[in-house]
């Protein structure tokens, strides 16, 4: 890992990741997770505050990342309820068949390289009646922006680690075996490759 993939990208991150845009993602689809709770990209754990502590019973936070895992540790600190940390990426979900009641995903499947891998894992962990719950940024639907989307990627994907701004998300969780029960997707303010948003539900 590098200086900056260890000490200054958890940072940017961090502040990316808590603004107001991507927090009002947050509370949509955080609090609708129930049970046992894999959360896979948990980064600096700004998720935690946003559970509904009544409705879960522990939470996974796989996180790949040393420089996340050691940011997330006062967020940890906060929960009320048992947090797990698992050091492995979302393509080695470390955990049985039919043991999570609730997949939680949050502007992680943008970045995620075997895509295809993490969710035929995530699929394995979910138990049948659970649920795949998400928020993402990703492919936008008017051309122009997709083009800008393609242009730009390269240069964002270095910058972000490894985050990319022109996945098509409800079509990648289809493609996976998942049905989607839900979804939504909107613009947020601020530049349009960027701030394309989806959330949503599948099983």
């Amino acid at each position: 890992m590098s200086f900056y993939e260890k000490h200054c990208l958890p940072h940017i991150i961090n502040f990316a990741c808590g603004m107001k845009a991507i927090r009002e993602q947050r509370e949509l689809v955080v609090p609708l997770a129930r049970g046992r709770v894999l959360e896979v990209g948990m980064g600096p754990g700004l998720n935690i505050p946003y559970y509904n502590k009544d409705h879960v019973d522990m939470v996974w936070g796989l996180e790949p990342s040393e420089g996340m895992r050691d940011k997330a540790q006062s967020n940890i600190s906060k929960a009320p309820f048992n947090v797990e940390l698992l050091d492995l990426p979302g393509e080695e979900i470390p955990l049985d068949d039919n043991s999570v009641d609730t997949v939680l995903l949050t502007f992680t499947l943008c970045t995620i390289p075997d895509w295809g891998k993490a969710l035929e894992q995530m699929r394995r962990v979910l138990k049948p009646d659970g649920e795949l719950v998400f928020c993402e940024h990703g492919k936008a639907p008017d051309k122009n922006i997709q083009l800008w989307q393609d242009r730009i990627n390269p240069y964002w994907n270095k910058f972000a680690g490894g985050c990319n701004l022109n996945r098509p998300i409800p079509d990648l969780i289809e493609k996976s075996g998942f049905k989607i029960q839900r979804v939504d997707s909107q613009y947020k303010p601020g530049p349009k490759p960027l701030n394309f948003f989806y959330h949503g539900v599948a099983k």
